[in-house]
């Protein structure tokens, strides 16, 4: 299906998505939900072509009739509607054929479909196990939107299943090279696939490491019970991936992911310290109430390294908290260091922001010691120099609600000439990142009523 496998290209329109990886896949429809929440952003595809020898998931409706009265069936693939007309005395078969015609004219939907008898046969566009992600139902919206079916009609739902072996993804991240990718939507959650970025990111050799300094942040979401997903996450230890945890949903969970970044991109792209919380996720459809994570719930995930939403009372499915999968230091000890999502992208600016600044006043300056005395013009520069740009600089973070405190900042704040390499200054930074407001904790004390006191 994808033409361009394993090649980043810069992508601004979902129909150029669509162009490029084909209608109906999991890079378009990504596309498609990351514009219904960033209408505005920069955004670059990543393709992968399935792995060979993959298998595709497929699930079936089996349909019982005759229809006895004229109505529509209201099919739902991957949190997409497809409206059926039915007409009275239309046979299984007359309506399996009808339903899988539908599919087929919707080019977006993930999946094809075929029914040469009573029963529709859905197979998943891209082969792999997140095929078996492709949530297949009836009337989601139920009585209350008119979603019922024609008297006479049933239709049993066997779930899409058996789609097998994922991608490799070592050629595709390698080709991410040095570029800045700040925010990647990433759609799978397999143990294989989330090492490769993890390895992709890490502090050592990867992005975030001293000689790359590219930094970033993995945003992917996993559908699984209360359980399911608590097992996954404590045994992930990433500050820079975060999972959003699901369950019930009909929206796959690569426009979990799409969502998830793109509102991610969008609000840290502004003010890296703001929190992200209550933010909407267009395009995905929430839960029904029964299966939704209870406030207790979500806690349990938030102390087990997932990322939390919640339904607000029209629908609409908003992000609770974006944490990371960090929870241990290199000791196993519990670690909140690198717990919020906020904190990776505050670090990121900042340290951006440092480098930015001594590197464009300082690109081609000589070092000397303090108190050297050189004459006027000269481009020298002193450890004292340095530590007044970055203390001018920490001054314009507090403004900007970046950093705070800035007289403990100046007085632990250390600059000074390496003893073993002249050519380099060493600095010990200690900023104080400024946090999020989360929780508003009151004690209420209560009267019935204050006893008056005699003047």
């Amino acid at each position: 299906m994808v033409s361009f496998n394993n090649v980043p290209a810069i992508c601004s329109t979902v129909d150029r998505a669509k162009a490029l990886a084909g209608a109906g896949s999991m890079l378009a429809a990504m596309m498609d939900t990351y514009r219904d929440n960033d209408s505005f952003g920069e955004v670059w595809l990543l393709p992968v072509d399935d792995a060979s020898g993959s298998a595709a998931a497929t699930g079936t409706l089996t349909v019982q009739g005759p229809a006895t009265a004229n109505g529509t069936v209201a099919l739902y693939v991957a949190g997409e509607l497809v409206r059926v007309p039915v007409l009275a005395g239309d046979a299984a078969t007359a309506v399996a054929t009808a339903i899988a015609g539908a599919v087929n004219t919707a080019a977006d939907l993930p999946v094809t479909a075929a029914a040469p008898a009573a029963v529709v046969t859905l197979t998943a566009k891209n082969k792999g196990t997140l095929g078996n992600d492709i949530d297949l139902r009836i009337n989601y919206a139920g009585a209350p939107a008119g979603e019922e079916l024609p008297s006479g009609v049933q239709i049993s739902i066997a779930a899409m299943s058996g789609g097998a072996t994922d991608p490799s993804l070592a050629a595709a991240l390698a080709a991410l090279g040095d570029e800045e990718f700040d925010y990647i939507a990433f759609p799978y959650t397999d143990a294989t696939s989330l090492n490769a970025v993890k390895a992709m990111m890490d502090d050592l050799a990867g992005r975030w490491s001293w000689s790359r300094q590219t930094y970033g942040h993995v945003f992917a979401a996993r559908r699984g019970t209360l359980g399911a997903l608590a097992a996954f996450g404590t045994g992930r230890n990433d500050p820079h991936a975060s999972v959003m945890g699901l369950n019930g949903s009909p929206s796959p969970v690569w426009r979990w992911s799409a969502a998830f970044s793109a509102q991610a991109a969008k609000s840290l792209g502004v003010d890296p310290a703001r929190p992200l919380q209550t933010l909407p996720l267009a395009g995905i459809r929430a839960a029904a109430p029964s299966l939704r994570f209870t406030i207790s719930e979500r806690q349990t995930l938030l102390f087990d390294g997932i990322a939390t939403h919640h339904v607000r009372a029209d629908g609409t499915v908003a992000i609770d908290r974006a944490i990371t999968t960090y929870q241990r230091n290199d000791l196993g000890q519990a670690d909140n260091s690198f717990l919020d999502v906020e904190t990776l992208a505050t670090l990121a600016y900042v340290l951006r922001r440092m480098r930015g600044a001594i590197t464009q006043k300082f690109a081609r300056h000589k070092l000397a010691n303090d108190g050297t005395r050189f004459a006027a013009g000269q481009a020298v520069v002193t450890p004292s120099t340095i530590r007044a740009e970055l203390i001018a600089q920490y001054s314009e973070l507090e403004s900007l609600g970046i950093c705070e405190n800035i007289e403990a900042f100046k007085e632990n704040l250390v600059v000074e000439r390496n003893g073993g390499d002249p050519n380099r200054i060493d600095v010990l930074w200690p900023g104080d990142l400024v946090n999020q407001l989360r929780v508003f904790a009151v004690l209420a004390q209560f009267r019935l009523q204050y006893s008056v006191q005699a003047a």
